[in-house]
């Protein structure tokens, strides 16, 4: 594996740099494929330097553990495939996404030129524990944050099918060992013995499922955007932000209402706010045209407010002035049990 030897730093530098380090043309163009790919789609959630957590939960892509613990195959499969059901898009064409194959492999090619150091050669190790002992150091130093079983919590899902599919169990032990400094995510080698960290991987493992194949249907685009066409008008108070319990109010009265899901195409058939419209935050204009001006709209993603702030905007640029962010995201409507659909049409 080729490491670079510089920190993480914005995206244009990085290209220069790299650039400078690279004699192959090839391999120039796609780094400059990568980094536009990145400052596109990638950086308004993980940060211009990779650094993460601009959006709830969007890991840090740069940080030097992840970089030399992950393999190209894992980088290259969470970008296509995403983490289904998390605040992680599956972004390929195979997904329903906007990216080819060669972009995805581009982007990865992007992400290495912040690897400041040699990857680690662990993704060959047999890890033997048990499941029962690994459960109460679990509840106690893991499930705060990563919710019963793995998921639920306030932090990644390391149960998510998609990720267990691809992260070796070395990847995991090195992740329990050396956690990623600087984050939320602390290292447990001097809290916890190396049968505990391996006890905590084979419960970790045991949770491993099939990964669900992302539908290739897109959402309708002919259904109609505006809920309760002949409702009275949409209130909220003043700001950006409306609040999930007082749009579940509004559409409670039968208001007037657009509800515009600014996530990517595989998020929304896999499950979105009933009733809500598939526009994704990289091509609302495309979108606009179905979209009154007199009509409030409400939009929202997962992450709770990257995507859907980049939707507002965009629809703001365009001359609109009734617009809300879903404040919560997401996931918090879900939690509540507030109506939820699945499939191409709201």
């Amino acid at each position: 594996m080729r490491a670079f030897r510089f920190a993480a730093v914005p995206v244009a530098a990085a290209v220069a740099l790299a650039l400078a380090c690279s004699p192959d043309r090839s391999e120039e163009e796609r780094l400059a494929r990568g980094a536009a790919t990145y400052s596109r789609y990638c950086a308004l959630c993980h940060g211009d330097r990779g650094q993460g957590y601009v959006a709830d939960n969007a890991n840090a892509l740069a940080h030097p553990e992840f970089l030399k613990s992950a393999t190209d195959d894992l980088l290259r499969r969470a970008i296509a495939r995403g983490r289904p059901g998390t605040t992680m898009s599956g972004w390929s064409s195979s997904a329903g996404g906007p990216l080819s194959d060669g972009e995805v492999d581009d982007l990865v090619v992007f992400l290495r030129y912040w690897q400041q150091e040699d990857s680690v050669d662990i993704h060959h190790l047999k890890i033997t524990g048990e499941v029962a002992r690994g459960e109460p150091v679990y509840a106690d130093h893991c499930e705060e944050c990563h919710g019963k079983r793995g998921s639920g919590g306030t932090h990644i899902s390391i149960a998510n099918p998609e990720l267990l599919a691809s992260a070796s169990d070395g990847f995991l032990k090195r992740a329990i060992q050396k956690g990623r400094y600087g984050t939320p995510m602390p290292g447990f080698i001097r809290d916890l013995t190396p049968q505990q960290i391996d006890d905590l991987v084979v419960l970790i493992r045991s949770w491993q499922r099939p990964p669900v194949d992302a539908s290739l249907e897109r959402p309708d685009a002919t259904a109609p955007a505006v809920l309760n066409p002949t409702g009275p008008e949409a209130t909220f108070a003043e700001g950006r932000f409306a609040k999930v319990d007082d749009v579940k109010r509004e559409l409670d009265r039968g208001a007037r209402l657009v509800i515009l899901d600014a996530r990517p195409p595989s998020d929304y058939v896999f499950e979105h706010i009933a009733g809500a419209i598939s526009a994704p935050f990289y091509e609302v204009d495309a979108h606009a045209a179905r979209i009154p001006k007199d009509v409030f709209v409400v939009t929202y993603c997962g992450c709770p407010h990257a995507e859907s702030g980049a939707a507002l905007d965009a629809l703001a640029r365009k001359g609109y002035t009734r617009l809300r962010v879903l404040d919560e995201g997401y996931f918090v409507w879900k939690g509540r049990g507030y109506p939820t659909a699945k499939g191409i049409r709201p």
